[in-house]
């Protein structure tokens, strides 16, 4: 889904303006978007393993908080007398583990991402200079 990206990289935009809200609203009061420096496969690339980490956060403590509480929870007088609360009790739990590790799984990696367009393309580095600051969007 993703490859297409890595393929034909994606653009990447000077850093002058941080806050990505500050940026929408420039865009549209002025009437013109924000021009991009080019198509980029490298940021394409730290887009996409940064996106499949953020993904491996969000899913490993769903899939391994609740199962190790479960086992403690199954050793007590109260489940053992309770067997049909066993399904409702484990999908609370990953209710809640899900309710935690989503957020903070998606603040990991922010949705604009900033690099040193030295890590970029030579292109990219000619238009803004190898020790200027650039951003992409990285997606979710």
């Amino acid at each position: 889904m993703r490859g297409e990206e890595i393929r034909k990289g994606i653009d990447v935009f000077p850093s002058s303006l941080h806050d990505t809200e500050k940026a929408a609203a420039a865009s549209t009061k002025e009437g013109k978007d924000v021009t991009s420096l080019g198509k980029s496969k490298k940021a394409a690339t730290i887009a996409v393993a940064e996106t499949a980490l953020s993904r491996v956060l969000n899913a490993t403590p769903i899939m391994v908080l609740p199962p190790l509480i479960l086992v403690r929870l199954q050793k007590t007088e109260w489940l053992r007398t309770r067997p049909r609360m066993l399904l409702p009790v484990n999908l609370g739990l990953i209710l809640t583990t899900s309710v935690f590790a989503l957020p903070l799984a998606l603040a990991a990696f922010p949705t604009r991402q900033s690099v040193r367009a030295g890590r970029l393309e030579k292109e990219i580095v000619d238009a803004v200079g190898e020790d200027a600051v650039v951003e992409f969007n990285r997606g979710i």
